[in-house]
């Protein structure tokens, strides 16, 4: 769950972690979601780490207060979320598969080829996972 040997702050992972929580809808719209003492128990940080990462979260329009009740998640927490996980994660991964790409050769349309047969190898995965679960 956290990496505490990561360079990557506590409070970023912790924000991070729930992130992905919401986007695998484990949190819905205006659902509230673990509070900061909840959160340092589960993973075992203190309780102003797991509070610095429901901040960040909220300063960037994910989680909204409701005051004495806790944080909650905004109707454009998803749609914020992908939007910065796109700028961010997928760009830097792109970018580090190409440089491999270049260093092994691999033409451009070889690389497409790779990643469009992968793509789709995952996503029957998921496919297949969603089904089960119904």
């Amino acid at each position: 769950m956290l990496d505490y040997k990561s360079t990557t702050p506590l409070y970023m992972q912790i924000a991070n972690w729930l992130e992905t929580e919401i986007l695998k809808g484990n949190f819905s719209v205006d659902e509230k979601v673990y509070s900061q003492y909840k959160l340092a128990e589960v993973f075992q940080i203190n309780p102003a780490t797991a509070a610095r990462g429901l901040t960040l979260l909220t300063e960037e329009g994910i989680l909204y207060d409701r005051r004495g009740l806790g944080k909650f998640v905004t109707k454009e927490a998803v749609q914020i979320i992908r939007e910065k996980r796109k700028r961010t994660i997928l760009q830097q991964s792109v970018a580090t598969l190409i440089k491999e790409a270049i260093y092994l050769q691999i033409d451009e349309d070889s690389l497409v080829d790779i990643i469009r047969n992968a793509y789709r190898k995952q996503k029957e995965g998921q496919d297949d996972s969603l089904s089960k679960r119904k």
